[in-house]
């Protein structure tokens, strides 16, 4: 018998739940993937009370399925609804949650809450994935830092949280009281998250409801302190995360990061008519990866096209805030924890001139 999905349900549609029936017949299994000899999937309960009786039936499924040929992990998530404190999302796949619960159904809010400290909230957002967008967001923060500004970078990118890797920061955050978060600082930069309360390399299996409380509580649980600026690293493309950004925070407006070439235009062009929908402010543009320059003999190549963005810019009437370089120094200084933006050279320079652009004109 080959591991299959339907042979992960079949297992699943043995064991009883609390409700009477089978995990499957009650319709409580969500996202079930098999993948490489993992089994992932959800158990979406009511209320907490009902998440705490399923721990029987959770474990047995974890024992039915690690006992399978050809499974060599299997995670657990369960989602429950909390009460006051919202949906509850606990991984079994082993460690300890942390202390304060992130993920679940939002709580009301009439419209967009502030802030406590912080005067300037930016959504650095893309209109596609692989321009660079999370890169521009550590390194301007990093830069912004550098011009005097109390800056804080949340990285709202839930599916795909990059900034604990690019900015330098690990562990998971202290909350002393279970309620709120004290979040790690580096470079100057005060940074949050989701990536540093889940295990490495551990899939986030949300639907939007569950992305836009985790949202919310990352806005509203986490001590920001003085801030002069919240940069908020969006996920690619148009969807929950940026809406529930705009409708639940006071976002002073949109950065759009897109590279030359036509491709990402076009992406790009969707993600400001979305914003414009929303009724939030575009900032302006950044042109990101603009040309590499050989360090070998300084011959310059337009390797994504040249001064597309600045012609989209001006197209729409929207300032051009500036281009920054392709070099390979950029990836390593991100995968290392130090972006480039703390040192010298051309795209430092680059980032200097951004970060005291949005400084000038009062934006940060």
């Amino acid at each position: 018998m080959s591991l299959s999905r339907e042979v992960a349900l079949r297992e699943l549609s043995e064991i009883t739940s609390p409700r009477g029936g089978t995990l499957v017949s009650d319709d409580l299994i969500r996202a079930l993937t098999v993948e490489n000899g993992t089994v992932r999937f959800v158990i979406e309960v009511a209320d907490a009370a009902e998440a705490a009786a399923m721990k029987p039936a959770e474990a047995e499924a974890r024992q039915r399925l690690e006992a399978l040929p050809g499974v060599d992990s299997v995670q657990i998530v369960m989602t429950a609804q909390a009460g006051a404190g919202g949906q509850v999302a606990r991984s079994s796949g082993g460690g300890q949650p942390p202390s304060l619960k992130i993920g679940g159904h939002p709580t009301p809010q009439a419209g967009p809450q502030a802030i406590p400290g912080v005067r300037h909230i930016l959504a650095i957002g893309s209109g596609k994935g692989g321009v660079g967008k999370s890169t521009v967001t550590s390194n301007l923060a990093v830069a912004l830092a550098r011009a005097g500004r109390r800056v804080g970078v949340l990285d709202a990118d839930i599916h795909g949280p990059s900034q604990p890797r690019m900015l330098g920061v690990s562990g998971r955050p202290a909350s002393p009281d279970g309620q709120r978060i004290d979040p790690p600082q580096a470079h100057g930069v005060t940074v949050m998250s989701l990536g540093l309360m889940m295990k490495e390399g551990e899939a986030v299996i949300w639907r939007g409801p569950m992305l836009m409380g985790a949202l919310q509580q990352m806005l509203q649980q986490v001590n920001w302190g003085e801030l002069d600026v919240l940069l908020i690293d969006l996920p690619p493309g148009t969807g929950d995360v940026q809406l529930s950004l705009c409708q639940k925070a006071p976002v002073t407006g949109a950065i759009i990061v897109s590279t030359p070439q036509d491709v990402a235009l076009i992406d790009a062009r969707r993600a400001i008519d979305m914003f414009d929908k929303l009724k939030t402010p575009v900032l302006g543009l950044i042109e990101n990866m603009s040309v590499y320059i050989c360090p070998n003999c300084g011959h310059q190549a337009h390797l994504f096209g040249q001064g597309g963005v600045r012609a989209e810019a001006d197209k729409l009437g929207l300032p051009f805030l500036g281009e920054i370089p392709l070099e390979l120094e950029v990836r390593i200084a991100g995968d290392e924890g130090r972006p480039v933006a703390m040192g010298q050279g051309a795209v430092a320079d680059a980032y200097a001139r951004l970060a005291q652009r949005l400084v000038s004109g009062g934006m940060a």
